[in-house]
């Protein structure tokens, strides 16, 4: 028991006492006030989809083709970032176009090992013409022992990308390149577009590759997006952790098997973020609107020669000028919204099906070899398909940075309208994401006919279909840029 010599002595202990109190309280009240240090976790990594056997069937052109090797390799480029309440993954996969049930099978399994919600996980197609066939499109059938080694080399992709999760910085920009991406569809004189005896189109008016030279041409039908969106992440100390890129260039054309330009811009960016001695660094690129897009500008008299290399070069060299200006945040919020819109489709008429059956009789026993051949087939099979389809969209938002995720080949236009009309300060879209459910061209250009209006299964939707998707994805951005608000403030810039 503690004796005390004086009151003086006891008046002095039982102040030291309140004082520490008082203190203890103070830490406690500031400690409140001033929360944990919030931090992102960002991890990535590329895995090795190309094929382990040859040959494999190619999709991508008209009719079917094969190829018996690799020109290079192919990869599912996977991303997952938390912010601590929330885990997104993203995948940016070097095929022309992957369906929604591969994707869905990829996501179950990744989600299984991972805890990560398959609805949030966006899953891409680059949309290069060079990779093997998983979904069946104009005169390709599917490659069956790629497709069913393919879920599971995603959904390892996304595993890994989960176990080098680091603590990381993210910042954004927005790079242009005007040289490399025009639009491919031309209003022509009258009876010189290209017609299609089972296309489901009368009096077509719309050519694609018109040429430099052609005199028939009248205007392009519409207006290129030359702008790059990029995501960088870095560590908590600046070095090079991972970066997405996205232009709206359809492709540029390699051999196959082939990633095409997209893993181009990837080797460039690594480069040029001096970034190629770090073995954790992984770059992706994915494709914008690029649907009525490519390289080839028709109002000019030629265009210098180019290969996928000379391209991803000046694509790579525009994105990373704008990286110079990046601010960087140790944490931002993430919010994510996925939805389902059912949109119908345009059937074939009982005669139109009756006489494509007639026709398909030609070529009994053998793939299609043209174009009336292709969508004879293309027309009975559309017909025993379902009249509607369900797409599977999607919004992030990254801070204020927002991204639409689309499951179609997109028009240019749209990608325009989408990002004009969204709250968030810079938007970026991805086509081919979640599911690959054809063309859409804009309403107001479905009368005008030609090939992305051409009745198939890779082009199908009604001429609605369009301003339905572009409305529900400004909806669904909308409605995430007023989520978690309050957390802005809390983001750190440095």
């Amino acid at each position: 028991m503690t004796r005390y010599r004086s009151a003086d002595s006891l008046r002095s202990y039982l102040v030291a006492m309140v004082v520490g109190w008082l203190a203890l309280l103070a830490s406690a009240s500031l400690s409140a006030a001033e929360p944990a240090k919030k931090q992102m976790l960002v991890g990535a990594y590329a895995i090795d989809i190309s094929p382990l056997e040859f040959p494999v069937i190619v999709n991508g052109g008209m009719t079917e083709r094969t190829a018996n090797s690799l020109v290079d390799h192919l990869h599912a480029r996977c991303f997952v970032l938390s912010d601590g309440t929330e885990t997104i993954a993203i995948a940016v996969i070097d095929n022309c176009m992957v369906p929604r049930d591969l994707l869905d099978e990829a996501k179950r399994m990744a989600s299984e090992a991972t805890g990560i919600k398959p609805n949030r996980m966006l899953m891409s197609s680059t949309h290069t013409h060079s990779a093997p066939s998983v979904h069946g499109c104009l005169g390709s059938g599917v490659d069956e022992p790629y497709r069913r080694m393919l879920p599971a080399q995603i959904a390892k992709g996304i595993v890994e990308a989960k176990k080098r999760m680091i603590p990381a910085r993210i910042g954004w920009a927005v790079g242009r390149d005007e040289n490399n991406v025009a639009c491919r569809h031309w209003v022509m004189e009258p009876g010189a577009a290209p017609t299609n005896p089972f296309g489901g189109t009368k009096d077509d008016t719309v050519m694609m590759h018109p040429g430099h030279d052609n005199p028939k041409k009248i205007r392009a039908t519409g207006e290129p997006d030359p702008e790059i969106p990029i995501v960088s992440f870095t560590t908590t100390d600046g070095k090079p952790l991972a970066v997405l890129t996205n232009y709206s260039l359809h492709y540029v054309g390699a051999p196959a098997i082939s990633a095409d330009y997209f893993a181009d811009v990837c080797d460039e960016m690594t480069k040029l973020l001096g970034a190629s001695e770090i073995p954790t660094f992984m770059a992706a690129h994915s494709n914008a609107t690029s649907g009525d897009m490519w390289l080839m500008d028709y109002t000019k008299p030629k265009r210098a020669m180019f290969d996928k290399l000379s391209v991803a070069k000046e694509v790579a060299a525009a994105a990373h000028a704008a990286m110079a200006n990046i601010e960087y945040f140790d944490w931002v919020p993430i919010v994510m919204d996925e939805q389902l819109l059912n949109v119908d489709v345009r059937m074939p008429s009982a005669q139109e099906v009756t006489v494509a059956k007639e026709f398909m009789k030609s070529f009994e026993g053998r793939l299609p070899k043209n174009v009336p051949e292709v969508y004879a087939r293309e027309t009975v099979l559309l017909s025993e398909m379902p009249p509607s389809r369900e797409l599977k969209l999607q919004a992030i938002r990254l801070g204020d940075l927002g991204i639409a995720s689309i499951p179609n080949e997109t028009y240019s236009s749209t990608g325009l309208a989408i990002k004009k009309a969204s709250p968030i300060k810079t938007t970026m879209c991805i086509e081919l994401a979640n599911g690959c459910e054809g063309y859409i061209p804009p309403e107001e250009l479905h009368p005008l006919g030609g090939y992305t209006t051409w009745r198939a299964r890779t082009a199908c939707l009604v001429p609605k279909a369009e301003g339905m998707i572009r409305a529900e994805l400004v909806k669904m951005l909308t409605k995430i840029a007023s989520q978690r608000t309050n957390e802005l403030s809390v983001a750190s810039a440095k």
